[in-house]
């Protein structure tokens, strides 16, 4: 039975639903839950799930639960504790052969409440730009990996070259979209599951135009128009939202209708007034990453990529894009979202508007480049001494004890998982 406190509890968390998003916008339903894998397609064509697993490299010895298990704040920041694991049923990668599996990473992740949009950005090499909030990492465009002109070939896990050069920089969902799982999702070597595209399962459970085939067990974008504008689906680490892929037409007028956002970035293949590489070789670095890195676009020999071609085909590099803002293009005209991949907007949730973020897709409803946000990133707000302590803040969530209050248990739910989250949020 509800307590008098917990019944008021939910009562002013309902209330402050549209008063601060920051708080209410992270997705809890299943943080009760079992975290659970498919580890092959036989599994996954039978229904069978894992909560515990190993395979010699990555244990998880013990149920975890999904994602988000507690949300604190103060005045000046937001606190998320989580497993980093998703809601949905993970996996399976390559049918098992992929050599990592996610594991409970048990972090907090800290964002400001008071975003201040910055004038200088730095280029974001590679990691974690966000946090979805079903507690799952947000990972970069890029992936591990670049081309080393010394060797001739890109870098990659088992070439025993380093990481490459840095120069022509690999797109993770072009290069690495084999071994994501139906939600495109994937894990390093550590265990740390993260999606660097749209989180196709989390925009299902949020009823953001994407439709699940019980039958295969595999996510699509949902046909027709969308019906209305996207949830917000993470937070950047610079404090502001990033939504799915539908905004309005009109970005200060939310009765203008709905419409996929369009990103600023264009394949350098001659149209939209790109160069090609095709015929010219990539020696030359597109504007955005000149004027990031503060050098100049024409590369020496030393540091041209290789030719176009099917094992290098246009898209494989992040380089191989370039911004239509310097290409005589106007945001708002000819397409919806800036260098960073957002947009000064109305929303649901900030009809006063705001800066957000938005993940692309193409027509097709496929990633489109930049992803989730732009190969700039934003400075991150300064901390204190003492500031970042989330002992100091308010509770907004308590996984084990909001979900008791609530009365509600699922089926997966696991009396012992509760307790030791109980054990580690005390620590």
């Amino acid at each position: 039975m509800k307590t008098p406190y917990l019944v008021l509890r939910f009562c002013l968390l309902t209330t402050s639903a549209l008063a601060d998003p920051q708080l209410t916008s992270w997705f809890t339903l299943d943080s009760g839950k079992a975290a659970q894998i498919y580890r092959t397609e036989a599994e996954k064509a039978s229904g069978q799930t894992e909560t515990t697993w190993s395979n010699g490299r990555n244990t998880q010895a013990q149920p975890a639960g999904c994602g988000v298990q507690e949300i604190l704040s103060s005045s000046n920041w937001v606190y998320i504790r989580s497993t980093g694991l998703g809601s949905q049923v993970m996996g399976p990668w390559q049918n098992g052969y992929f050599p990592n599996l996610p594991t409970d990473q048990h972090f907090i992740y800290a964002f400001t409440r008071h975003p201040v949009v910055q004038t200088t950005h730095n280029f974001n090499q590679l990691g974690e730009i966000g946090l979805f909030v079903d507690g799952v990492r947000m990972f970069d465009a890029n992936d591990a990996f670049s081309y080393s002109t010394q060797n001739g070939r890109d870098a990659d896990p088992r070439a025993g070259i380093g990481q490459g050069d840095r120069i022509w920089n690999r797109d993770a969902y072009v290069n690495e979209a084999r071994t994501f799982d139906a939600s495109l999702g994937h894990q390093q070597n550590r265990g740390t599951y993260h999606y660097h595209a749209e989180p196709m399962a989390l925009r299902y459970l949020l009823g953001d135009h994407v439709d699940f085939d019980a039958a295969t067990k595999t996510y699509h974008e949902s046909s027709g128009a969308p019906a209305k504008h996207s949830p917000i689906l993470g937070w950047m680490q610079d404090g502001y939202p990033i939504y799915g892929p539908y905004g309005y037409s009109n970005p200060t007028n939310p009765a203008s209708g709905l419409r996929r956002m369009v990103s600023g970035f264009v394949i350098r293949n001659g149209e939209n007034g790109s160069d090609n590489l095709a015929p010219t070789g990539r020696r030359t670095l597109p504007a955005w990453e000149a004027r990031e890195n503060n050098r100049a676009t024409i590369l020496p020999g030393t540091e041209t990529g290789p030719a176009v071609s099917s094992l290098y085909p246009l898209g494989h590099y992040l380089e191989d894009y370039a911004y239509l803002g310097d290409l005589g293009r106007a945001q708002g005209r000819d397409f919806d979202l800036d260098e960073l991949n957002g947009r000064w907007c109305v929303t649901p949730e900030f009809p006063q508007g705001t800066y957000a973020y938005f993940t692309t897709i193409d027509a097709a409803g496929r990633p489109a480049y930049p992803l989730q946000h732009g190969p700039a990133l934003s400075r991150l707000p300064e901390r204190t001494p003492g500031e970042c302590d989330p002992r100091a803040g308010d509770h907004e969530f308590h996984g084990a004890r909001d979900r008791a209050g609530k009365n509600h248990r699922r089926e997966n739910d696991h009396p012992d998982l509760e307790r030791e989250q109980r054990r580690r949020l005390s620590l």
